[in-house]
């Protein structure tokens, strides 16, 4: 039988864990919102720089794909992940769709990981790991770690890279992901130009009056950007609603702890009152047979 001083130091110990879990997950239900509005105005963002590419290079006709850059032989992966844990089997998930990707490209890839948890998982997994950059703590933050990411897609080109992926977990609602492989480079303009199928949004034939190839450089700037931007928005969402979920029931595993534990001290409590009246009964008839 556990000591009532004992239960009664647990179930002090489940009330304070209890109020640290309801506080994180009231933080991730907060937070998941930002992020999930942040996803939505991405969308809308990257759908307008879909369509100008589309209006750019539907007059351009290539009778046959250009050839591959044969100095361009490597590959480099942009991993998101987390910094922190209790976010269930996100990180997991997301270095499993990594390393499966890096193992079906060339060898000897360069891998980046935003977040030290999904750099550690990769690591475990034997996928060496260049650099590890903080993952923001904010929707505020996702501009300077796009900006980051894309300065190393730059050195890698400079180093001849031809391929770069992107690998995040993409957000489907608040408690599901879906780990998911990007390509970043190189562009696929025909993608762009197959929008061409799609009805316009208006009875507007869709043109442009600057200078080609300066809007089409200023519009792959902006691609690049929003992709990245996009999948470190999402990776934060899919964290932050796998860290709910795994609140969630934590917060349920604590209530049923304490159940029991509060039963246990309840029981603990009466044996110790029924010991005591005990002992005070055998004191009591004691005194009376010594008085007899």
């Amino acid at each position: 039988m556990e000591s009532l001083d004992r239960l009664r130091r647990q179930l002090e110990s489940f009330e304070d864990l209890e109020s640290v879990v309801r506080t994180m997950k009231t933080l991730a239900a907060v937070n998941i919102h930002h992020y999930e509005q942040a996803v939505r105005a991405l969308a809308v963002w990257y759908r307008t720089v879909e369509l100008g590419l589309h209006v750019v290079l539907r007059d351009l006709r290539v009778a046959a794909p250009p050839a591959p850059d044969r100095r361009r032989t490597g590959a480099a992966f942009v991993v998101f992940g987390s910094d922190h844990g209790l976010c269930g089997r996100f990180n997991e998930d997301v270095a499993g769709r990594a390393v499966a990707a890096v193992r079906a490209g060339p060898a000897a890839p360069r891998v980046l990981s935003v977040g030290a948890r999904g750099a550690q998982r990769l690591a475990h997994a034997g996928i060496a790991v260049e650099d590890t950059l903080p993952v923001p703590g904010s929707v505020a933050g996702i501009t300077a770690t796009a900006r980051e990411v894309l300065l190393r897609v730059d050195a890698w080109r400079d180093a001849g890279i031809g391929t770069v992926d992107l690998v995040y977990g993409r957000h489907l609602s608040n408690a599901l992901s879906e780990p998911t492989v990007q390509r970043l480079l190189p562009v696929d303009f025909a993608a762009f130009r197959a929008l061409e199928a799609e009805p316009w949004a208006s009875r507007s034939i869709p043109t442009y009056s600057m200078e080609r190839d300066a809007l089409l450089s200023a519009l792959l700037r902006q691609y690049f950007f929003v992709s990245v931007f996009r999948a470190c928005a999402e990776s934060l969402a899919s964290e932050t609603g796998a860290r709910l979920v795994a609140m969630q029931a934590a917060e349920k595993n604590l209530a049923e702890r304490q159940g029991e534990l509060g039963a246990a001290f309840r029981r603990a409590r009466q044996d110790r009152i029924t010991a005591e009246l005990l002992e005070l009964v055998a004191g009591y008839e004691l005194a009376s047979d010594g008085r007899g």
